[in-house]
């Protein structure tokens, strides 16, 4: 089966930043792919050569087996693309404004309607329809930012951060919604700062650190490939944090991860049961009440660091608007 996106040595420059340095890059259909990295990494820069709003420096990119530098036009009819915030107009309802995307797209006003009503109806806005935009919430507009890319009925849909800024809920219904497009045949390219989000939704991920793949496979591929298995520890009393760290630091041979937020310590072990016993008696030894320990997989977070080596300081990428 033809790849939905095929790239092979994409580059780009915009002057001294090199955007993309000969990235590498396959999807194959009937499936979620998201493409990881820190900021500046080249995401939005390669969703938006897809997407054809750039022109490449060099390279080979393909969409559906169509070139995308010879043939933009035919690509254009095949996609969708909802980038990181909502662009639908605040002063039409929602099926206006759906109504209104189908026209430029070519339908005639029946058919313009009733894509619109489909749409609606596929992302459970239907009792939305008739209010104005303006009166939505965030996740609400966003879910009619995702209709809006899916009119024209597209082969690929293009997400650059879709859920960037919802609250917790409406992320977890915008997931849904994005489910339910693949099952119904649309394919799905995905960026994504949020870890937990690609794990939930992607069958392949591909990991990009300055304008290269250097990593890709199915969540549990990589997870396997980081290697080590964690040992996690949650002491009773936060003020034990440090503590812990240090017992930590006397079993293993990697940095401990300290984490403020779950009041936790984690570290990545090489003989993951027998540490762990070690921990366990260290532990009781000075008297550390815990809530929680355990040995685990590593998570998408620490799978992301491992192959980024924890860099997060990349130049800024160039908007798709500034391009």
């Amino acid at each position: 089966m033809t790849p939905i996106v095929e790239a092979r040595g994409l580059t780009k420059r915009f002057g001294k930043v090199e955007a993309l340095a000969g990235l590498d890059l396959v999807a194959e259909s009937g499936q979620v792919t998201a493409v990881l990295g820190p900021n500046g990494a080249g995401k939005t820069t390669f969703v938006s050569a897809v997407a054809t709003l750039l022109r490449l420096d060099g390279g080979e990119l393909r969409v559906a087996g169509i070139n995308a530098t010879s043939e933009p036009r035919l690509v254009r009819q095949i996609i969708g693309l909802a980038g990181q915030s909502a662009s639908v107009e605040p002063t039409m309802t929602g099926r206006e404004n759906l109504v209104f995307v189908g026209r430029l797209f070519g339908l005639g006003q029946r058919e313009a309607r009733s894509a619109a009503d489909g749409v609606l109806e596929r992302l459970g806005l239907t009792e939305h329809a008739g209010r104005l935009v303006r009166t939505y919430s965030g996740g609400l507009r966003r879910r009619l930012d995702l209709g809006a890319s899916l009119v024209g009925r597209p082969k690929l849909l293009l997400l650059d951060e879709p859920t960037s800024g919802l609250d917790p809920r409406s992320r977890m219904e915008l997931w849904e919604a994005i489910r339910g497009l693949v099952a119904g045949g649309t394919d799905v390219l995905l960026t994504t700062q949020y870890l937990e989000e690609a794990d939930l939704l992607a069958r392949h991920i591909v990991i990009v650190d300055h304008g290269r793949a250097i990593a890709a496979g199915t969540p549990d591929e990589l997870k396997d490939r980081a290697g080590r298995d964690m040992i996690e520890v949650r002491p009773r009393a936060t003020g034990d944090l440090r503590a812990v760290e240090e017992v930590l630091k006397s079993v293993a041979t990697h940095p401990t991860r300290l984490d403020l937020d779950t009041s936790s310590v984690s570290v990545p072990v090489d003989a993951g049961a027998q540490q762990l016993t070690v921990v366990v008696r260290l532990l009781d030894e000075r008297g550390i009440a815990l809530d929680d320990i355990g040995l685990r997989r590593p998570s998408l977070d620490e799978v992301f660091l491992t192959f980024t080596d924890g860099s997060c300081t990349h130049p800024a990428e160039p908007t798709a608007e500034a391009v």
